[in-house]
């Protein structure tokens, strides 16, 4: 059973408002560290994702925790997303290095998944205290308003997410050399801004290389929900359990394939 939507919600908005919006554009050098190459965790991050963590169990007894930074730390954590019980993931400041630099796109990702599928979703944006919630089957919704996808458009009307970062060199090449096919493209470095304007008809499509549970379960279920259509780069589904294949979003099935071979085919 779910648990009540309303009651993550707000703890996810305590959670934002106790240990990151304190911190914005007041950390220290030594709050802010590496984890990989030019991959940074911030103190926000960590004691954001402790709270969520402790808190999401609390409500939903016998569920086990996936965060971005557990995972960080030990990879075996991953393969909680395989248990038979219901599976928290936690991006705790999707958008670090834009919220350690100071610029406003960060926010906060939560999916519950279990089975294999993501059963809801939220998405935190804490400064413009937006809060986006999809239930499988049930619709998306951010706050009061009804989510829904952007209409069908021709390339060289649409706008999107065209992020050519980690592609191949080649790949990376050519998707560069194809944006002037659309009316604009652009990247955030933040999947939770970026999903709130796609679920919300703002922009017409996305494209990702890496698909990180942490950045996509939830947005991939708000985005099904808002009536948009999303697969993996080979036609795939796409599922939290899977971490490679890239992911497209659309607003249709036949949009998904034509942005793919405009932006794929020789």
């Amino acid at each position: 059973m779910l648990p009540d939507t309303d009651r993550v919600s707000t703890i996810i908005r305590e959670v934002a408002e106790a240990e990151i919006l304190p911190r914005f554009r007041r950390l220290a050098t030594s709050d802010i560290r590496e984890k990989g190459p030019g991959d940074l965790v911030t103190i926000a991050d960590e004691s954001s994702e402790r709270e969520l963590a402790r808190r999401l169990r609390d409500l939903l007894p016998g569920s086990a925790v996936i965060g971005e930074e557990a995972a960080a730390a030990d990879p075996a954590v991953l393969r909680r997303i395989f248990n038979e019980e219901p599976v928290w993931i936690i991006d705790p400041v999707d958008g670090t290095s834009n919220f350690a630099s100071g610029k406003p796109q960060f926010g906060v990702i939560v999916a519950l998944a279990g089975g294999g599928e993501t059963l809801a979703g939220w998405i935190h944006d804490p400064l413009g205290r937006r809060m986006a919630v999809a239930v499988k089957g049930e619709g998306a919704w951010l706050d009061s308003t009804r989510l829904r996808t952007a209409e069908k458009a021709p390339p060289a009307d649409m706008t999107g997410v065209l992020s050519s970062r980690y592609f191949d060199p080649s790949v990376r090449e050519r998707l560069e050399d194809r944006r002037h096919r659309f009316a604009h493209t652009f990247s955030l470095r933040c999947a939770a801004h970026e999903y709130l304007s796609l679920t919300s008809g703002e922009t017409h499509f996305s494209l990702y290389r890496r698909i990180m549970p942490w950045d996509h379960a939830a947005g991939t279920l708000m985005h099904a929900e808002a009536g948009g259509y999303h697969a993996r780069l080979d036609g795939s589904p796409y599922a939290p359990t899977e971490q490679t294949g890239g992911l497209l979003l659309a607003p249709d099935r036949r949009s998904w394939t034509e942005l793919r071979d405009l932006l794929f085919q020789d």
